[in-house]
């Protein structure tokens, strides 16, 4: 059964054992859980409801990577294996033009108001806009903090979609919420003002909430790559290549973005940022066109050398949820030196370049298999029971016979 009756007023321990005798889960899984226990796992059942444990995935640092012309140690989440070695290799392959150079644009994080019921919803938009101080006035009362700090609502935008006989309005509250990914601030703003939107208008208000397509909060990162650096001509050239059959087939397109994402989402996962926000934005980005495409653009330049530049919806912030409640991302931060959000915008948006650069790279030379399985030999070691010293032999030795599977593992463990 699903239902367990007061579960969320259990202790952790009574919600592992209510759950070994409800799903018949292994007792020395559960005592592997109990043995694990740290003030991590209290922090937890704080965060999130009816909460039996964390649940731990690799935390690696990536290296050699220069972001604005200074150098930054990246941490880095992810199951994959790889991930982190890419960025290692690509970042150290153009340090020397100097790393990647990182911009922003925009004002901030985008509430939705949507009202409907208007007999004519381009007069509303247009009277809304002549009370735009008014409505800068009641939104940003909501947050006087915010405000006495340079942010708070800054403008808005009205937009009539749906058919002619079936048309609504939809304002968008532009607001800059410094280093907060904002979500609560702009959630609170649209909520307060929405009655003021009805009463001036004479509509309904539907939804009022946030957009995860933060493209007025929108990173941009580019680079280059030597030609001699990164194996000649021809692999500047087939990267080239690979960059405009996933610009030209969406089915490309999105193992291409996967690539990128692989960088991204393990950077906002340290630092204790939403990273379904931050995916599906980017996601949403690469679709603004009608059709799904590539987040970077590659490109020769004239000397030669591969260049590379992305853009992505950034909507990350250092203060507020786990970012501030969760030591990990805490570390995570300091690691990198973030004292601002854009700070943070630009380390991610970085390696989200340098990562789909050597995935392009390994794909326009020797395949993505050779490197990345050379790495997954471990993974599947320790599937097949290795532990210790034997995880790196079983590896190695499945490396050397060029077939890296579990029963191939296996197997290697009965000569042991």
């Amino acid at each position: 059964m699903s239902r367990i009756k007061g579960f969320h007023n259990m202790s952790i321990a009574q919600r592992r054992a209510r759950l070994c005798l409800e799903t018949g889960v292994s007792s020395a899984l559960i005592e592997h859980m109990n043995s694990v226990d740290d003030e991590l796992t209290l922090t937890a059942d704080r965060l999130v409801e009816n909460v039996i444990g964390t649940y731990q995935l690799p935390l690696g640092i990536a290296t050699n990577l220069i972001v604005d012309n200074e150098p930054v140690l990246v941490p880095m989440v992810t199951e994959e294996s790889s991930v982190v070695a890419a960025v290692c290799n690509g970042a150290k392959q153009c340090v020397e033009s100097g790393g990647v150079k990182t911009a922003h644009e925009g004002l901030g994080m985008i509430g939705q108001i949507q009202v409907l019921e208007l007999s004519d919803p381009q007069a509303t938009a247009g009277d809304l806009q002549e009370r735009l101080d008014e409505i800068k006035s009641i939104c940003n009362a909501c947050d006087p903090k915010l405000v006495e700090l340079g942010g708070g609502l800054k403008a808005i935008h009205t937009r009539v979609i749906g058919t002619e006989k079936n048309q609504q309005l939809v304002v968008h509250l532009i607001v800059n919420t410094l280093d907060a990914m904002g979500a609560n601030a702009v959630n609170t703003m649209s909520e307060t003002l929405a009655p003021y939107i009805e009463k001036w208008s004479g509509g309904r208000v539907g939804l009022k909430i946030l957009s995860n397509l933060a493209d007025e909060r929108i990173t941009s990162a580019t680079a280059c790559w030597h030609a001699d650096i990164i194996g000649g001509e021809g692999v500047v050239d087939a990267i080239v290549q690979a960059g405009e059959f996933s610009r030209l087939d969406p089915y490309r397109a999105t193992t291409h973005n996967k690539g990128v994402m692989n960088g991204v989402t393990a950077v906002v996962q340290a630092t204790g940022n939403d990273t379904r926000a931050v995916e599906a934005g980017a996601h949403a980005y690469a679709a603004r066109s009608g059709q799904y495409s590539p987040l970077t653009l590659w490109e020769k330049d004239d000397a030669g050398h591969l260049r590379g530049k992305i853009e992505l919806p950034m909507a990350v912030g250092i203060v507020g949820g786990a970012t501030r409640a969760h030591p990990s991302a805490q570390m995570c931060l300091q690691i990198m030196n973030i004292d601002n959000a854009k700070r943070l915008a630009s380390i991610i948006t970085a390696v989200g370049l340098v990562q789909n650069f050597s995935a392009l790279k390994a794909l326009a030379t020797e395949g993505i298999q050779r490197g990345h399985m050379a790495l997954h030999a471990k993974n599947i070691a320790i599937a097949a029971g290795a532990t210790g010293e034997l995880i790196d032999s079983i590896a190695t030795k499945m490396i050397e016979l060029g077939t890296i599977r579990e029963d191939i593992a296996i197997e290697l463990l009965k000569g042991k």
